[in-house]
């Protein structure tokens, strides 16, 4: 019987307190000696029958009913427990905390020991499945004291106003529209969607962005089912170097590198892209490769990028003919922002509006393709729309759906410049929502604005502007 078994038990004889505490996740086979674990059979069998902690004497008896057990073994658990009856238990009030820690410490060793060793006789045992060695390995390595059973409402008013004022950590954008519509940038255990038909630019405003974090020195990992690894290297390569896709090919090799060196002087940011088959891959398969990243190249990132949601497999389910679409996306949407919430992480991805959604000029969480749970899910929300209009004067239309950061009618529609040679987006100099100056224009896009600018006087002369905001008091 080792010192802590002792000191363990003999709190768990004294303290109602511990004895809530530990008794959730100690367990019989954790005490190395078998005194200590039939001595902790027995106290548990009366303190789950009586929520009462049984005294020494009940603790005897209940030793004396024990059944199965040699004389021998009933007199060595008698000594035992008065070895322990004689021991003085910890004080509660200052040293209960540091007894409470060592006895998670005890029980995740234990724990991991345990199933070391139920592992090792599975492999020996041919009725055995050697497939469940990770379940119990992970069970194992899961071990951990809750004592967190809830936020008290009057006793913890002090800590909630101090929350209140606390500054929450944000991932900002590189467009300042953006940071203000969500109060500086979107926080971590987040998901975000961007909606768009086919063809008008989600793949685009999901590179932006992740280039966006990588010239913010931020880790990104951006996961895509539906184009190679390549191709989103290079509409990334076209976003940092300012380069147009079709120039790429014939840039120099020697030239190509040097950008790319001069470039990663500039930033300590990282980016991995991962392929997948298409509707092949779920959150299971996110979250090993996140662990596997940490473990072989030590990448932790600072947000995730999924390329795109409709075209993911759900973790949970698989699809079939009792499955609607409704319920696999909204599994999905779920399993992803669960995702979100686990790594501590904001997560990008993208959707499909439906057919309706795809012919409107001014879409709503309606026209959210496959599943309306999609919406439900999600923290924030933004649509994209194009027209011919639009598409000859470099500009796409934005539409704030959902906005969990702040209040959505702030900004409920706004334009956007957009290089799609370049795979870029850029504020325009006359904002569509305030009519008001905006931030400086990026080098090179001036020509592209001033189009743009053009194109939007001949749209308000022909029917009602954009510039128009709807407000609650309309």
């Amino acid at each position: 019987m080792t010192l802590l078994e002792q000191t363990i038990l003999r709190q768990l004889m004294s303290s109602q307190t511990f004895a809530e505490q530990v008794t959730p996740y100690l367990k019989q086979e954790y005490f190395p000696s078998n005194s200590c674990a039939s001595i902790y059979t027995v106290f548990l069998s009366f303190f789950e029958k009586y929520r009462q902690l049984p005294s020494f004497t009940a603790v005897r008896l209940g030793i004396d009913e024990l059944s199965d057990i040699s004389e021998s073994a009933v007199k060595e658990i008698t000594s035992t427990l008065a070895h322990i009856e004689t021991t003085a238990p910890l004080n509660e009030d200052t040293q209960s905390e540091y007894l409470l820690k060592e006895t998670e410490k005890f029980c995740q060793d234990r724990a991991l020991y345990c199933a070391l060793r139920k592992s090792v006789s599975m492999l020996d045992d041919p009725k055995a499945s050697p497939h469940a060695i990770p379940d119990i390995l992970k069970e194992a390595l899961a071990v951990s004291f809750d004592t967190h059973v809830g936020h008290d409402f009057f006793a913890q008013a002090e800590e909630r106003f101090d929350f209140y004022h606390q500054a929450e950590s944000r991932l900002p954008f590189d467009l300042n529209i953006f940071n203000e519509m969500t109060k500086g940038g979107v926080p971590a255990k987040t998901l975000n969607i961007v909606l768009a038909g086919t063809n008008v630019g989600k793949s685009l405003f999901l590179v932006h962005l992740a280039a966006a974090c990588l010239r913010m020195s931020k880790k990104v990992l951006y996961i895509t089912l539906e184009m190679a690894e390549e191709r989103i290297a290079e509409r990334i390569d076209a976003n940092m170097l300012d380069i147009p896709m079709d120039d790429l090919i014939a840039l120099p090799r020697e030239r190509y590198l040097k950008k790319l060196q001069t470039l990663q002087q500039t930033s300590t940011g990282r980016i991995i892209i991962k392929e997948y088959p298409t509707a092949t891959a779920h959150s299971g398969h996110f979250r090993a490769l996140l662990h596997e990243l940490k473990m072989k190249q030590n990448f932790t990132p600072d947000i995730l990028f999924v390329d795109y949601l409709s075209i993911c497999a759900s973790a949970r389910i698989k699809m079939g003919n009792a499955i609607n679409s409704y319920t696999y996306n909204k599994f999905i949407a779920e399993e992803l922002r669960g995702l979100a919430v686990e790594q501590n992480m904001p997560i990008w991805t993208a959707a499909q509006f439906n057919r309706q959604g795809f012919a409107s000029s001014d879409p709503d969480l309606s026209n959210v393709g496959e599943s309306f749970g999609i919406p439900q899910t999600a923290d924030f929300m933004l649509a994209l729309t194009t027209s011919e209009e639009l598409e000859r004067n470099n500009q796409i239309q934005a539409y704030v759906l959902k906005n969990r950061y702040a209040k959505r009618n702030s900004y409920q529609k706004f334009i956007l410049g957009v290089d799609t040679s370049r795979m870029k987006l850029y504020e325009t100099n006359i904002n569509s929502v305030t009519g008001d100056v905006a931030a400086p224009i990026p080098k090179g896009f001036q020509d592209i604005v001033t189009a743009g600018n053009d194109g939007m006087r001949r749209m308000a002369s022909k029917r009602k502007p954009l510039t128009h905001l709807k407000t609650s008091d309309e």
